[in-house]
């Protein structure tokens, strides 16, 4: 089986991070969140940020990556939101397994 596996990375206010996890989970288009908080410092509309977010490290089929980013758009509170896909090069491969079969469903 091939294991094309991907990571979605997005930043989120803390109060929308978890219903952000859940409906990803919940539709199958996505195996997990890891919700982790982080400190985030940028550039927004020519004014210096310094705000408190929750990261998703979320993890899913390549094939399934245009559905989340979609999904995650609609979700999202800002007007640009942080959604980055990387590929998964290396993993352990009963979890990868694991993620091909939660995501198969949807």
């Amino acid at each position: 089986m091939s294991h094309e596996i991907c990571v979605i990375y997005s930043t989120a206010p803390p109060q929308d991070a978890p219903k952000i996890a859940r409906a990803l989970v919940d539709l199958h288009l996505v195996a997990c969140v890891n919700v982790v908080h982080v400190n985030s410092y940028y550039t927004w509309k020519g004014e210096f940020s310094a705000d408190n977010e929750h990261l998703l490290i979320i993890k899913t089929r390549k094939e399934k990556a245009d559905e989340v980013i979609r999904a995650i758009k609609n979700l999202h509170p800002y007007e640009v939101p942080e959604i980055i896909a990387l590929p998964v090069i290396a993993g352990h491969g009963p979890y990868l397994d694991w993620v091909h079969e939660q995501t198969r469903g949807s």
